[in-house]
């Protein structure tokens, strides 16, 4: 249910995330959902950013060790991709849909913020081994998820992966 909850929340964004929409997706009975939410549909939700989340950071805590900040910006353009090229065929960020629908103080706002805070780390810290200030290592972070966000909204609108390709261009310039 979690992992269907984030598929919706990737297409629909949290307005259209629906219980019945991730029943069907997920085969659960429609009595599961209560007995393992509670909570209701933001505890499910909250469930599926923490899911999100696990998954992108263990993805990016794998990116290979690189010897410079290009070899780890490559290395981060490589990785996201395939996940960009989806949205241009309409899915984006889970995360990025809860932000984007949540109050600033809300708890789902509160968890993705959390999220992205830790791929914010788990980049930088790939950053530092290869010899990066960490100051600069947090920057070259954020423009990385700001690249990568910025591209799941522009590529979706343009339907292609073209806004991604020339941000990556961009970047890998001295």
């Amino acid at each position: 249910m979690v992992a269907a909850a984030a598929e919706s929340l990737r297409r629909h964004g949290v307005a259209g995330t629906s219980f019945t929409e991730v029943l069907a997706a997920s085969g659960a009975a429609r009595g599961a959902i209560y007995h393992h939410f509670a909570g209701g549909k933001a505890e499910l939700i909250e469930e599926a950013v923490a899911l999100t989340g696990a998954g992108v950071t263990a993805a990016l805590a794998s990116l290979p060790e690189a010897g410079s900040e290009a070899e780890v910006i490559d290395g981060f353009l490589k990785l996201v991709r395939p996940v960009v090229r989806e949205s241009a065929a309409g899915a984006g960020c889970a995360v990025a849909a809860v932000v984007t629908e949540s109050a600033r103080q809300d708890p789902l706002q509160l968890a993705s913020r959390e999220v992205l805070d830790r791929w914010r780390k788990t980049l930088a810290a790939h950053f530092v081994r290869a010899g990066t200030s960490t100051r600069r290592a947090g920057d070259l972070a954020a423009l990385l998820l700001a690249t990568l966000e910025g591209a799941h909204v522009l590529c979706r609108a343009d339907g292609t992966i073209k806004p991604f390709d020339r941000a990556a261009a961009a970047l890998r310039q001295p």
